[in-house]
């Protein structure tokens, strides 16, 4: 059984007991399974796990029979709230559309295995609460909010030659129309920004301390924030209790944005070996990406596809440097601006390159739990994810083979998934109910 978009548009029925039996169990942590494993979830949380039977009184029955149980994947760098959209459709279409987008879009991400995203920045608070309340199925949203960054930065996506919102009257910038991005210069306005960002409901500040790939104007060798600007980020964050995360590539701006406090490094894959071991020296966090510079996507124009080739360049260098100074490295890909979001699991296979099978799923796993649970008291989910133990959340994927054997399975989650369940709830089962 596939739960159909109608049925599940409705929202889910409220969950009560379900029993996994004849489960090999990847706990998120161990790299071997818990064989012939039942696992008992009851309401939304996971309450028992364990080798023995377990009763099934009052349980929904699932029989894995031996298909591999494993937590829901955590994409730790998705802009959800792009809607997979192009930047035409994201900053000038109609909003009813784009947020009727940003739905699709959050569900095809839950069907594919990822019960947890999250979006460093661009507002998905709406397409969150929506997808809380059971109006459209999608993941789990922990959300940066408005992207904060300068004049002339990643974040500024004005045409050549438009007015500045402090220079001249332009009305409401496209950024701003779809709560995007601040355009923020200066210590004083970086921090009102932050600010702003956090009233709005933002679990973590994202700013743009480096050049961009998707960016028509902002060579990738540039610094966008100076160390003031970004120090004036993270005081409001810490202020806040959480922290903050900062979109860098090269050496220069990584290195300048750890040392203004910066938590995580939303991409970095052009630094030097120094620059990775100063990160991992300092305990920070990278959400790099491979797939996404080797395709091909249709609204990038030839400069920024020139950028993709010099990232690329640098990146497979990035992640034989991440594992061999065993990096804070975590699952992202950043599909953006209408990128082919099926490729999403792909990410994982690619990374067969340089990692085992274990690595590649702590990395989806428990290790991007960890990283959710940074924004602390601003984490809109306190409970364990990433992992399967008793009161955890019951966020799980049944897969049909060991993808500790062979991570190719994940790659392709229509065929291999056959469950899929976020908080307690079936979205995705081709299995019938055992009796």
């Amino acid at each position: 059984m596939i739960l159909a978009a109608p049925a599940l548009a409705q929202g889910p029925e409220t969950p009560l007991k379900t029993l996994f039996i004849n489960v090999n169990v990847f706990d998120g942590v161990h790299d071997t399974l818990i064989e012939n494993a039942n696992v008992l979830v009851g309401d939304n949380l996971i309450a028992a796990v364990s080798t023995d039977e377990i009763s099934p009184e009052g349980a929904t029955v699932i029989d894995g029979e031996g298909r591999t149980l494993m937590p829901g994947l955590i994409d730790t760098h998705q802009h959800l709230n792009q809607g997979g959209l192009t930047p035409a459709d994201l900053l000038t279409g109609n909003l009813y559309y784009i947020g009727i987008a940003q739905g699709v879009y959050a569900t095809g991400t839950l069907m594919r295995g990822v019960t947890t995203v999250r979006d460093p920045g661009g507002d998905s608070f709406g397409l969150k609460r929506a997808i809380d309340e059971g109006l459209v199925p999608g993941p789990r949203i922990v959300s940066a909010g408005p992207i904060v960054g300068p004049t002339n930065g990643h974040g500024d996506n004005r045409l050549p030659y438009a007015g500045h919102p402090r220079f001249d009257w332009v009305g409401m910038t496209p950024d701003r129309r779809v709560n995007f991005s601040y355009m923020a210069d200066g210590p004083a306005e970086v921090l009102a920004a932050s600010r702003e960002v956090l009233r709005q409901g933002a679990s973590f500040i994202k700013i743009m301390a480096g050049g961009g790939v998707g960016s028509e104007h902002d060579p990738l060798d540039s610094k966008q924030m100076t160390p003031e600007e970004m120090r004036a980020a993270v005081h409001a964050a810490e202020d806040w209790n959480t922290y903050v995360g900062a979109h860098a590539y090269n050496s220069a701006s990584v290195r300048r944005a750890i040392d203004a406090g910066v938590k995580v490094i939303e991409h970095g894959q052009m630094i030097d070996e120094e620059t990775m071991k100063y990160a991992v020296d300092h305990g920070v966090w990278f959400t790099s990406q491979y797939i996404v510079f080797t395709i091909d996507i249709p609204s990038f124009s030839e400069a920024s596809k020139a950028k993709q080739k010099l990232v690329l360049q640098d990146t497979e260098n990035f992640f034989a440097m991440a594992k061999e100074y065993n990096a804070k490295l975590t699952f992202g890909t950043d599909l953006v601006v209408g990128a082919d979001a099926s490729l999403q699991t792909q990410e994982l296979v690619a990374r067969s390159k340089w990692f085992s099978p274990f690595e590649i799923l702590v990395q989806a796993t428990s290790r991007a739990a960890e990283l959710i649970a940074l924004s602390g008291p601003r984490n809109p989910y306190p409970g364990k994810l990433g992992v399967i133990e008793v009161g955890a959340y019951a966020d799980l994927l049944l897969v049909n083979g060991n993808p500790l054997q062979d991570i190719e399975l994940i790659g392709a989650p229509e065929e291999n998934l056959a469950v899929i369940m976020k908080d307690g709830v079936i979205f995705k089962s081709t299995l019938e109910a055992a009796e």
